[in-house]
């Protein structure tokens, strides 16, 4: 069953996504899907989705949520784990590190407050596993003031996203742009309506091989050219004989 399926066929807690993040999702997740993992969902609301990541990721699959609201470790059962505290807490997060180990997968879907958001993005992201992905949702609110959005509001994890496009390229920039450990541990960013996803990896050595049959110069191509024009004219006035 895939996730959009399971999703709609929910029985068991309230889950609360916009429809388009599905896709994405299995897109960026399925790579790990009954894979011996560790999720980490930012953000518990009802409790629905931490139910939905253990469904989707299979029986190997350690599910921890985090949520400032106390109530929410009763959202605990068999492979789901609640930790209550603030996701801009560095203190809080580094000693959920060390409790359950490096995330594969971090989940962002907490306060929606830019600078929390930021925050967080700033420890956990080195933090998360080389070949992990995070990613950060309901972006839309980086355009709402109570968040601490706005349209090219400075300190705004989409403005962040903007100036990391650069670090992501830094090799190219002629060293008008140092590469970083974001430029060293980052394959690729993916951008979706209210939506960031980051591919973590390892990078080898850049090359661009030419692979196949040697290329022609123009004035080869030409030449190729008029031979075989001249052989379909003389093929043409033999038959003609």
């Amino acid at each position: 069953m895939g996730l959009w399926s399971d999703f709609i066929g929910n029985r068991q807690r309230v889950i609360h996504k916009w429809k388009h993040y599905f896709p994405a999702y299995e897109l960026h997740f399925a790579r790990f899907v009954n894979r011996p993992v560790l999720i980490l969902e930012i953000g518990c609301g009802n409790g629905g989705s931490l139910q939905m990541w253990k469904r989707y990721f299979g029986p190997h699959a350690q599910i921890v949520g985090i949520d400032v609201v106390p109530h929410c470790k009763q959202y605990e059962e068999d492979q789901i784990k609640v930790r209550i505290g603030s996701q801009s807490d560095i203190g809080f997060l580094a000693a959920l590190l060390e409790e359950f180990g490096v995330p594969d997968v971090v989940l962002d879907d907490g306060s929606h407050r830019m600078s929390d958001i930021v925050k967080t993005f700033q420890f956990l992201y080195p933090r998360t596993a080389v070949d992990g992905v995070y990613l950060v949702e309901d972006l839309h609110t980086a355009y709402w003031d109570e968040y601490g959005g706005g349209l090219g509001r400075e300190g705004t994890f989409i403005e962040l996203c903007k100036r990391l496009i650069d670090e992501l390229n830094a090799d190219w920039t002629r060293e008008a742009l140092p590469a970083s450990d974001f430029t060293r541990s980052t394959l690729s960013m993916h951008f979706y309506d209210s939506m960031v996803v980051f591919e973590r990896g390892r990078h080898l050595a850049k090359s661009a091989p030419r692979i196949g049959e040697q290329a022609r110069t123009g004035a080869q191509k030409l030449t190729h050219f008029l031979q075989r024009a001249s052989a379909r004219v003389s093929i043409g006035r033999s038959r003609s004989r």
